[in-house]
Parts: structure tokens; sequence; C-alpha cells
């Protein structure tokens, strides 16, 4: 893959191209001091860090069992948080969605207030960040690794089981410059939040953990 960045594998998978299922691992700098994890796709791991490659491959040669499964694994996510300094975070499916024409198929209120909680911990690992609600939910989006775009949403517990939360992410879409793609991650066990996205049209194209000060 030679010295292809970050954000160029994540422009070729967005569109369907992934790296080689070869079961080899790509070491990447990271494409900022923020911006640290790893990407597991089909048989290849993409690791962004700004550390000896040959450091990360003798690593994950430690670890115990399926070398395709190694990059996600306790043992080399704890290496790697010990020799960055940095806490684990969850390990998320990720998708991303194409732009929508048009408006949102929802009444939105955009938060202009930076001082809302929310917004101040959105700027915590995003740039552009907006945040809108909505009857019963919420929807951030922002810039966050590699200068993708991001959406993330939330569903009052009152109102789950009614549809907000793919309306949402749907919504979301709609936001979006024009010819941007939005991603978004969501833990393999919230299967409520798995299905609304995967309904609102986003595509499953990998797993991904990040590392950061506070391991959110």
């Amino acid at each position: 893959m030679g010295v292809r960045g970050l954000a160029e594998i994540l422009a070729d998978a967005a569109g369907g191209v992934f790296p080689p299922p070869d079961g080899s691992v790509t070491v990447v700098a990271q494409p900022s001091p923020r911006d640290l994890g790893v990407l597991a796709f089909a048989a290849h791991a993409v690791v962004f860090v700004d550390e000896d490659p040959a450091w990360v491959e003798e690593t994950l040669a430690a670890v115990p069992g399926d070398p395709l499964a190694a990059p996600l694994c306790p043992p080399f996510l704890t290496a790697l948080a010990a020799r960055t300094g940095l806490v684990v975070g969850a390990i998320d499916l990720l998708t991303c969605a194409d732009r929508l024409p048009g408006e949102p198929p929802l009444p939105l209120t955009e938060v202009l207030d930076r001082e809302h909680p929310r917004v101040v911990r959105a700027l915590d690992y995003r740039e552009d960040v907006r945040v809108f609600t909505a009857d019963g939910g919420l929807l951030v989006l922002g810039r966050g690794l590699a200068g993708r775009w991001e959406a993330a949403i939330e569903v009052d517990p009152h109102t789950r089981g009614r549809g907000l939360g793919r309306a949402l992410a749907t919504a979301a879409r709609h936001l979006l410059p024009e010819g941007a793609v939005l991603w978004a991650q969501q833990a393999p066990g919230n299967a409520p939040s798995v299905r609304a996205f995967q309904a609102a049209g986003y595509r499953p194209v990998g797993a991904e953990v990040l590392l950061s000060s506070d391991g959110a």
C-alpha cells in the first residue's frame, strides 16, 4: 500500500475498495496527534500510530491465537496503550453512507450555545461541530478522524422503538456538503443502533478502535 495515508485508505473503503485480504497489517502515520488507533478490514488491519512499524509487527507476532484477530485483541491494544500512554476506547463497527439531497426527514433545531455540554464534549474529538435536537433525540455532526465527516445520535429512553434513531441517522446524511461521505460507529452489542444505521443506508466497512487520553 506504499506511503498512502489513512485519509486515502478511508476514502477508498468508502468507495468499496479495500486493502488486500492477505492477512497483513499496514502501519501508517497518525493523521494528527489526537488520532491513533486500529482499523480492521476483512483479513487486513491498518494501525495508525507514530511508532516504528517493526515494533508493531513484533508485538503483533507475540499475540497468541489467530493472527487475523491480533490487531484488535487485548494483548496488542494493551501494549499499544502502554507504549503511547493512552487509553483504549471501545471497539466499534464502522459504517459509512453517502450524502442525500434535500431536507432532513424530521424537524431539527440547531444548538447554537457552544457551552452546551454535548457541544463541549463533541469539540474534544471533532472540528466543525454542529449539534441538533429533535423531539426525543439528538444529532451530532462534525469532522473527526483524518478529517472525515462523522455522525452520532442519541435517542431518549421514552422515545425508543419508534424509528427515531433511523430518522436521525438519515437526517445526518442530508446535512453534509455536496459530495461528502458520512461515517458513524456503533457498538456491536447495541443491536438497535446497528439496525437503525443500516436501515438508514449506512454500509458496514470494518471495525475500529481509537486510543485517547481518557479512553472516550
